[in-house]
Formats: structure tokens, sequence, C-alpha cells
């Protein structure tokens, strides 16, 4: 049975609680961020049943959070963070999702868009020729055992040392793009072989290559910081692990079932199998799934040398005048071992982050020294046809949601329903009136990933700023797009 309004605690205009009591088997609160506007959507879904699920697991810490581009997903709701104790907590595949580390960069070019006159078109078409995109697709990189085993360990570093990017790229990377306990040797033969072709490719669904302008600067300080002005040429790229990290949580989902009894855990749904942080079977995983999440960093920098040299080719400029530049890049789907202050105290916790993104406040010790004055770049891309944000991060995301803000608008139509209703060749032309040149590998994904199937990122974004989470840098408008 849905929710009613009335069940839920007021906290202030943009925040709600379940309070532990609505059932017995909680082990924190749910609290998740939302207008009064987004409850009756949100409340409709079963995505707070699936948070008061998360929070009835074991060594949960302070609250099952939701953000408010929350939406139903596989165990965990998609816009979810969850944080366990690394003594008598656990960590769960479900809590992670089966695209490991999909995620999202922001490049700056040194142009500004009314630099590209009438090449706009000709920029989307030679990216839709250069960059493998589709389910199953494969790229000419091959990546056999020996070559995956350095990709998966190195991440980012890999890809660079390879000549796709340079070092810098490297320090404006979450995690500095790779996770140092991943092992490859934790990873079946299936992931390899399904990793072997896929490096630098794009993927399909709502992973895209979008070109942008920045058209509002918020925050001119911090935007300067960052790089940005008003009119820039920018570039999003959304991509993930690819088959190899679905093939991580599959394999995961199904060794963890086998464990739950020996642990005595008891799941309110079997899609949140888990597993003690510090038993063989979690610490497993945790390393496996970091050697995914290296796999998409490697994946996105490749991706995004790829795209320099395809928008350098169609305006027929060096690269060094094109001069594209890393802002940053974050994870959105994964989970990793922190410290947080809870009652006062650093305490080491395992955060599940499912479609959301780390966002850390000014002078942590995480941030690269470029913006430990600014706050972590806090990328929110738009639905396409829509536009996409850059925030930073703040000192009341840290206190409140672990460091956490939302990952983008979130789906308010399910993929099923966007195909029933929306018509992908009459919003092909809706949209390349309104000034953006898309190209796909059909009508059927163009549907299903239309803007009307997504919630208004305006008013998601205004939830996270009005709330305190991150603050509100610029703003940036699609003028093409690529999707798999």
């Amino acid at each position: 049975m849905a929710f009613q309004e009335q069940e839920l605690k007021k906290v202030n205009d943009f925040t709600w609680e379940i309070p532990r009591d609505y059932d017995s088997g909680m082990n924190a609160p749910v609290r998740f961020y939302a207008s009064r506007e987004m409850l009756g959507q949100i409340i409709k879904e079963d995505a707070l049943k699936q948070l008061v699920n998360v929070a009835c697991l074991p060594g949960i810490v302070k609250y099952a959070l939701g953000m408010p581009d929350i939406h139903w997903g596989y165990g965990f709701p998609i816009g979810g963070v969850a944080a366990f104790d690394s003594g008598n907590g656990v960590v769960s595949p479900g809590g992670v999702g089966f695209d490991i580390n999909c995620g999202v960069r922001l490049a700056v070019t040194a142009l500004e868009v009314k630099d590209l006159r009438d090449k706009r078109e000709d920029i989307v078409n030679t990216l839709y020729a250069s960059v493998p995109l589709g389910v199953g697709s494969e790229g000419s990189i091959r990546a056999p055992r020996n070559i995956l085993s350095k990709v998966l360990k190195k991440g980012s570093g890999w890809a660079v040392e390879s000549g796709y990017g340079c070092a810098e790229d490297i320090d404006r990377t979450e995690e500095k793009g790779s996770i140092a306990i991943a092992d490859p040797e934790a990873l079946s033969e299936r992931a390899y072989e399904r990793g072997e072709f896929q490096l630098g490719t794009l993927g399909s669904g709502n992973h895209f290559i979008e070109i942008q302008e920045v058209t509002d600067i918020y925050n001119p300080g911090v935007a300067n910081e960052f790089g940005l002005f008003k009119g820039q040429f920018a570039v999003m790229i959304h991509s993930g692990s690819r088959g190899l990290g679905y093939q991580v949580c599959d394999d995961f989902i199904k060794k963890l079932a086998r464990s739950l009894g020996k642990y005595g855990i008891s799941v309110r749904d079997r899609q949140l199998v888990s597993a003690p942080v510090s038993s063989p079977e979690g610490q497993e995983y945790l390393s496996a799934m970091s050697a995914a999440a290296n796999y998409a960093w490697a994946n996105r920098q490749i991706l995004m040398s790829l795209t320099e040299k395809a928008i350098a080719k169609s305006l027929n400029l060096g690269e060094k005048t094109l001069g594209l530049r890393l802002v940053y890049d974050v994870a959105h789907n994964i989970a990793k071992m922190e410290t947080h202050k809870i009652d006062g105290k650093p305490v080491e916790l395992c955060v599940h982050r499912k479609g959301a993104t780390r966002a850390f406040p000014a002078g942590h010790d995480s941030l690269p020294r470029i913006y430990r004055k600014t706050g972590q770049p806090v990328i929110i891309p738009g639905s396409m046809g829509t536009s996409s944000y850059l925030l930073a991060g703040t000192a009341v995301s840290m206190e409140e949601s672990f460091g956490s803000v939302c990952h983008g608008a979130g789906r308010m139509l399910s993929r099923s329903r966007a195909l029933k209703n929306i018509d992908g060749r009459k919003l092909c032309e809706s949209l390349e009136r309104k000034g953006i040149s898309v190209r796909a590998k059909g009508m059927k994904v163009l549907a299903e990933e239309a803007p009307e199937a997504y919630k208004d990122i305006d008013k998601v974004v205004e939830v996270v700023v009005k709330a305190k989470l991150a603050d509100k840098i610029a703003r940036l408008r699609p003028i093409g797009v690529i999707k798999g």
C-alpha cells in the first residue's frame, strides 16, 4: 500500500521523514528531500517503500536517504544514499546497481558557441560516426586479460598512460580515477570476456554525449575557479562500466544470496542481498566492484579523448586550439569506504550512492588542491532537451547526507510508458526546432529517454539548493546530443 502524506513527518519545507517507529523492522528513520509539489509523484511510487526496506538492513547509520530525483530501482531506489557501519553493517550490490560507476564528466573548451558558426550538425554527425554506441557495442580497443587487469587496477591512469588524455585529468576525477582496493582477480571469466572489446564505447539507454553552451553563471567567483564563462562551448559525457560492470553485479548478487543464512541476515526484498562489510564475501564484492568502477573511469577518459578528436576534426582545428579541459568526473553508482563524523566522532562507513552524486564541501581532504576552496564540482545532467547544472558541495551535505546530492532529473515515466506515449521521430523534429541536433541508434531510445519521461530538472535542483546540500554555480543548455 502506498504511503499517505499524513504518515510523513515534515522536517522543513524540503525535507521529509518516515519515523523509525513506522515499521518495527526499521533500524533507522527514512529521510528524503522534496518540495510539497513533488510529494504526490514520489508517494505513488514504491521508492519510499524501498527506502523503508533499506532502513531495515543491519548496521545502517543515521538515515536511509532519498534525493529529489528518487524513483524505483533494483532493491535500493535510484536517487538513494545509505551508509553502513564498517563493523556491524553490510554492503549490498543492489545498493550500487548493475551499471557500476555509471557517472558523468563535464569538459569545457576555449571556444564560445558563437565560434561554431554553422558547424553544430557537423560536430554531432562526426561524434556519432566516431564513438561506438548502442546495446553491446564494441570499440577498436582490444583489452585481453593481461591488459584488462591493468585497466581494472589503474582506471583513468591506464587510459592516460595509453595516450587518452593528460595527467591533469586524473586530478580532476573522483578518487583520481582509481579505487586502490580494486582486485582484478575477483572478477569472473565472463566479466573479462564482456570487458575485452567495450573500452571507449558509450552504451545505450540514458548514456549520452552532449555538446552544450554555458548560459547562466550564478556564482562568478566559483565559476571562474571551475574555468567556466558565459557562452562557453562545453561537453558532457555520461556512461559507465558497460557489460563488465553488469556481470560483476550479477555474479555477486548470486554469490551473496548464498551467504545470507551464514550471517543470519534477513532482507525484506531478495534484491537487497547483502554481506557484512568485514566478511570475506563483502570484501570480495567491494574489491570486484572497485575494479569495475576503475574500468568505467578508464572508459569515460577514452570517450573524452575520442570526443576531443571528433570535435577538432569537425571544426578543422588543432586540439590545442580547441582547448578541451576536464572540469570534473563524478560517479553515480558506487559504494566506498569513507570517514564521516557521527556524534562528533570520525567513523569509517561503507557509503552506498545509487543514482546519487558525491558533493564534498570546501576544505575536504579528498578534493584536489584546485577545488579545496570552492567545494567539489557537482554535475547534474538534464534530460536531452533540458538544461544541465553545475553545483558545488557544501558543509550541510556533509552533515546531513554523507556528502551526497541527486544525480539528475530522475525518471517519472517507465521506459514502457514513455514508448507508449511518445513518438521518437516527432520528438527528434521538436528538438531540432529548438536548436538541438540529435543522432541516435533508433527512435525507440529517443522515446524512452524523452524529456517528458523525466522530472523537471529545474525543480529538482531547486530542492537541492534550498535544502542547502549544494550551491548553484552555472547552467548549461544542450545544442547537440548523441545517444546509443
